[in-house]
């Protein structure tokens, strides 16, 4: 059974993606920039370091990726105070901690998006460690993230929760399995065909069925 459990935490843990999204549309909306709410979330779980390329393209990231990657981040500060912990979140972690797991949060936010999430979770006693935006050099889908995370667990015998297709993805470029969660808006057929290793309706489920999900992985 593995060691650790690597845990992301919008959209798996706090129910932060469509918030994310309206963030970029209104961020986007500023430059005369109108992109579908519908692509803005497809990317949602992807680090903002790669985002705007991957919505607009390499000659708005060129021309206005820092300056979009700011007002996203003034914005998105303003919904902070709506934001709530997903069902079960908590539990989880609970549950994660009680089957002898170092569970460490694996986050790319500024530490002030944290902060105020792991005040939702009262996780600062619970959960063994967590990341920040400052222990990464490249965002998921790149492996940094969970790397990061393994090394403040100290075990590569983890595996990695999370609820889009870019979690899956850094987790098999760290070689460890991702167990995933619907509750980030994407199907669970998109995170099957991702590679991930089992998927649950939400962090309720998980915990309940938790000692399958460790199977699974």
């Amino acid at each position: 059974m593995p060691e650790a459990a690597i845990v992301d935490v919008d959209g798996t843990l706090v129910d932060t993606n469509y918030h994310h999204a309206l963030a970029w549309y209104r961020a986007f909306r500023e430059h005369d920039l109108t992109i579908p709410m519908w692509k803005l979330h497809r990317y949602v779980g992807m680090g903002g370091d790669k985002y705007v390329a991957a919505v607009a393209g390499d000659e708005v990231e060129e021309e206005l990726g820092d300056e979009l990657r700011g007002r996203w981040e003034a914005i998105f500060d303003e919904f902070i105070p709506e934001i709530e912990p997903l069902p079960g979140a908590r539990a989880l972690l609970v549950a994660l901690e009680e089957r002898g797991l170092t569970v460490v949060l694996a986050s790319s936010s500024i530490q002030s998006h944290l902060d105020p999430f792991l005040d939702l979770l009262d996780a600062r006693d619970l959960v063994d460690d967590w990341t920040t935006k400052d222990d990464v050099a490249a965002s998921k889908p790149e492996p940094d993230l969970v790397h990061a995370a393994l090394d403040k667990a100290g075990t590569e015998s983890a595996f990695m929760i999370g609820d889009t297709p870019w979690d899956v993805e850094a987790a098999r470029k760290a070689s460890i399995p991702a167990i995933c969660v619907l509750t980030g808006g994407f199907a669970r057929a998109e995170l099957e065909e991702a590679g991930a290793a089992a998927v649950f309706e939400g962090a309720e489920e998980l915990a309940r069925r938790l000692e399958a999900a460790l199977a699974a992985a």
